[in-house]
């Protein structure tokens, strides 16, 4: 069975745009594109998304004459072109924000002197489906980058204070001239099966009777298969053979490479890591079901759209997974 690319299906997924990357080291081309009347910006400050309340809902694009009379940004990065203009990402200072009410949630907070802008956590807007799939693409490529920058302000060689060069791919030590380059993270995920079962876990932090895909993050000096076999035996004790990647997926928190994958168990008996996993335990294909229908007699859920392990899970329940 040939199964078509999955990947542009997950949150976060590239937004499309061509990323212009033999502009990044023409300052002149910079200029001319930042300078532009066609192009747009995506904003974020205290690592919210500045979002826009307009008749037809929350939206996280600001054309030109729009992102101008938001102040002077921090830092600018050049996220790419996607029809006439070009679209950058923006990161204000922390100070353009009111401050949260003492115990509030860091969420819905106004920005200074413009009533028709909030600043909102860029999870809440994409599990809410409250922007558009294109623009939840350049916030998640926007927050890893601009989160990069304001975590990399010093060199990792000599320690010195470095500054933003190539468009905002690359940060330059002055100092003793070292190159640094935005950072990601690789993530496996994994949904392990055996015939007609599928195993899932929850951790402590997940919503009230949730269970999702095993993940972790790939180690130095090993192969995704590897990776993938070792999470799951030392978070379940299940032993796994073949592997099949399925998908990956952009994850902006704060920038993961999520890499789905198919796992087959060559054991069963499951011993769980108390210290990663609450409950970790086998599902047939008709509890799953239940799961994304809602009705599952434990009141036990599946994982949210937006992350790749509900396409994992979705996908081998409606058969659309490469056998490992």
């Amino acid at each position: 069975m040939q199964v078509p690319e999955r990947s542009a299906l997950t949150g976060f997924s590239d937004s499309g745009l061509d990323r212009l990357a033999s502009a990044r080291d023409d300052e002149a081309a910079f200029e001319r594109l930042f300078a532009d009347s066609a192009s747009s910006a995506v904003v974020l400050c205290r690592d919210l998304a500045i979002v826009r309340r307009t008749s037809a809902g929350l939206r996280a694009f600001f054309p030109k004459n729009l992102w101008e009379g938001l102040g002077p940004a921090e830092e600018t990065v050049l996220l790419g072109r996607s029809g006439a203009g070009a679209t950058f990402g923006l990161a204000l200072p922390a100070d353009a924000l009111e401050d949260p009410p003492p115990g509030d949630v860091l969420d819905h907070l106004p920005l200074k002197g413009r009533p028709d802008c909030v600043a909102m956590n860029v999870r809440s807007l994409a599990l809410g489906g409250l922007v558009t799939r294109e623009e939840i693409g350049l916030l998640g490529q926007a927050k890893s980058l601009l989160g990069w920058h304001a975590r990399h302000r010093f060199c990792s060689v000599c320690g010195a204070g470095s500054r933003i060069a190539s468009a905002g791919w690359r940060r330059a030590c002055a100092s003793c001239g070292a190159a640094h380059f935005p950072r990601t993270d690789p993530v496996v995920i994994m949904l392990v099966v055996a015939g007609e079962r599928c195993l899932l876990g929850r951790q402590p932090r997940f919503p009230k009777g949730m269970y999702s895909a095993l993940a972790g993050f790939l180690e130095p000096g090993e192969t995704i298969e590897n990776a993938v076999r070792r999470e799951i035996l030392e978070e379940s004790g299940v032993k796994v053979g073949a592997v099949a990647y399925h998908a990956s997926q952009p994850w902006p928190f704060p920038s993961s490479l999520m890499i789905g994958c198919i796992a087959q168990a060559t054991s069963e008996a499951v011993t769980i890591d108390k210290t990663e996993l609450e409950d970790c335990r086998w599902f047939d294909r008709s509890e799953l079901a239940a799961m994304f229908a809602g009705d599952h007699p434990s009141g036990f859920t599946a994982p949210q759209p937006i992350a790749i392990a509900h396409l994992l899970m979705r996908d081998w329940l409606e058969g659309r997974t490469l056998a490992p």
